[in-house]
């Protein structure tokens, strides 16, 4: 993945004027993906599924840019692309409201936009490509309920929620997802909501700190598997791991993913967010063919859960995707 944000900024200058070359006759097309974070491995993992559908297109040239969650970087990278008019732009935003603006220059710039994942505050894209996060939410604290019924016969118990960047949408749909749920269990209580940003490492350090805040945690909601797979590291290094379950979102397959991590008993649960980049991909060529195709505004794809009953199942299926 490093080679491909690398690729990036030395392919924009080879672009064409008006984003297309042609290649043994035909045309081939260029596309720009302006990703907001390589080193989560969500996004490594997004990178690498775009990178393998296009090239098997055989007709597009992908170019990669990685903003490292630097939402000044993102839009200078996107004003770039802007200035070097790919044939179809995506752009999986850092932040909803940073961004806004900029995908509005491309599209004043006619560029078709693809909006992968991450809402921005104004429908300045051609379509939408998205799962369902106020979903997930729901999905997760339902799970969370459940548990905390067989364990205490009634819906109450101590929840640490660990909450993604602020201000984006996953973390504000996941976060108003689960409430719509907690709210009707007033016995349910978020002792604490710390904010670490997606980062596994980061999440470790802020789960330190809430488990000497507090003596009795029942569950840690992560709005993505790295986070609350720190925070179960966090718990693990002062004894305390068996005291709580650690419920995450992603599903990522393979040996890292988080649906290994279920298999391995370290997540309680996750619930497959879907990368959405085969989706994007399909909308994409048949925007780059066919002249004649509209997509529609957005295109969701449904969330899964993920628990020990169908991991090993969903672990063959998603080892990709």
């Amino acid at each position: 993945m490093r080679a491909a944000g690398i690729l990036a900024v030395c392919s924009l200058l080879a672009m064409s004027c008006g984003g297309s070359a042609h290649k043994g006759g035909g045309r081939q097309f260029v596309v720009a993906f302006s990703q907001c974070n390589n080193a989560e491995p969500y996004r490594a993992a997004q990178n690498a599924l775009m990178q393998k559908r296009f090239a098997a297109a055989g007709d597009v040239r992908l170019v990669i840019s990685d903003a490292q969650q630097d939402n000044s970087k993102q839009i200078a990278q996107v004003e770039t692309f802007i200035r070097e008019r790919p044939d179809l732009l995506i752009v999986a935003p850092n932040e909803r409201a940073a961004l806004t603006a900029v995908m509005g220059e491309a599209m004043d710039a006619k560029i078709p936009v693809i909006c992968l994942e991450r809402d921005i505050l104004q429908p300045y894209y051609t379509t939408y490509v998205h799962s369902d996060n106020v979903g997930i939410g729901r999905m997760a604290a339902e799970f969370i309920k459940s548990y905390l019924v067989k364990k205490y016969h009634q819906p109450k118990g101590n929840v640490v929620e660990m909450r993604g960047l602020l201000g984006v949408e996953g973390e504000i749909s996941r976060h108003n997802g689960a409430q719509e749920v907690f709210k009707q269990y007033p016995e349910i209580k978020i002792v604490a909501d710390p904010v670490a940003d997606w980062l596994q490492a980061r999440a470790k350090d802020r789960m330190t700190e809430v488990l000497r805040a507090n003596s009795v945690i029942d569950v840690v909601y992560g709005h993505n598997d790295p986070m609350a797979v720190g925070a179960y590291l966090a718990a693990r290094e002062l004894g305390r791991e068996k005291e709580m379950i650690f419920v995450g979102v992603d599903g990522l397959g393979g040996p890292a993913g988080g649906i290994k991590k279920v298999m391995d008993g370290i997540l309680a649960a996750t619930f497959v967010y879907p990368l959405c980049v085969n989706q994007a991909v399909d909308v994409a060529l048949k925007m780059l063919r066919d002249p004649g195709f509209h997509p529609q505004k957005q295109y969701v794809v449904a969330p899964r859960p993920v628990t020990p009953e169908n991991a090993a199942q969903l672990y063959q299926q998603l080892t990709v995707e």
